[in-house]
């Protein structure tokens, strides 16, 4: 049997474990957080986690989940595919289809931030206009900032003007990722946590209703002891 038919097998086998899983129940639960879609089985994210762990570094098998189309099988790639076979064209393709900020989050959080163009693409998809695509880019440094132990904290210095740019854009799920990401950076270290602090002061006090909230919200996380 070749490669692609084994794959195949699997995807089969894949889906009907989660149409097994799946409930009404986790369907309407998914729906009360803004999580809607056409092909959803109702599986929860503690059992994509563990039919995630036998599949694990499997870029191929990735590649087949997304392509299926069902919502939970293209969360089930954040667990299974390989951070060193991801390339940029992969991640910009899974960002332009991320229509549910859940599916955006589970990206950036599990498998975009341990590839080598995680920096690159923060920059890139922080000037998208898509609500979950520029989402994408806060999520995506939230996540580094907390994963990345080896990365220089330098690195993360000129996201803040970053952070500070996309402040004014009053989406929800922009909002809030933007206010991850500055919480984030601003708790990595105590070199961060000053120039942080003092963009979330700055956005405080902003005219902009927007900012001002982002800067509130940050300054309960970034001042607390």
């Amino acid at each position: 049997m070749s490669i692609q038919s084994d794959t195949d097998a699997t995807v089969r086998e894949i889906l009907a474990g989660l149409a097994r899983r799946g409930t009404k129940t986790n369907v309407d639960g998914m729906a009360r957080y803004a999580i809607r879609a056409k092909k959803v089985f109702g599986v929860s994210v503690g059992d994509l986690r563990d039919i995630g762990k036998t599949h694990r570094r499997n870029h191929g098998l990735a590649l087949a989940l997304w392509k299926s189309g069902w919502y939970e099988a293209r969360m089930l790639t954040a667990f299974v595919d390989d951070p060193a076979r991801v390339k940029p064209a992969q991640m910009d393709r899974w960002c332009r289809d991320s229509d549910k900020w859940e599916l955006c989050d589970a990206l950036c959080f599990h498998l975009f931030d341990k590839t080598p163009h995680a920096f690159a693409k923060m920059r890139q998809w922080s000037r998208e206009k898509g609500e979950f695509q520029k989402r994408a880019a806060f999520a995506l440094m939230a996540s580094v900032a907390l994963h990345d132990k080896k990365a220089d904290d330098r690195l993360f210095l000129p996201l803040l003007p970053i952070i500070e740019r996309a402040a004014s854009d009053d989406r929800n799920f922009v909002k809030k990722g933007v206010s991850w990401a500055l919480r984030g950076v601003g708790r990595r270290s105590p070199a961060l946590r000053k120039p942080a602090t003092d963009l979330a002061t700055r956005l405080a006090e902003s005219d902009h209703a927007s900012a001002r909230w982002i800067g509130r919200d940050a300054l309960k996380d970034l001042t607390r002891k």
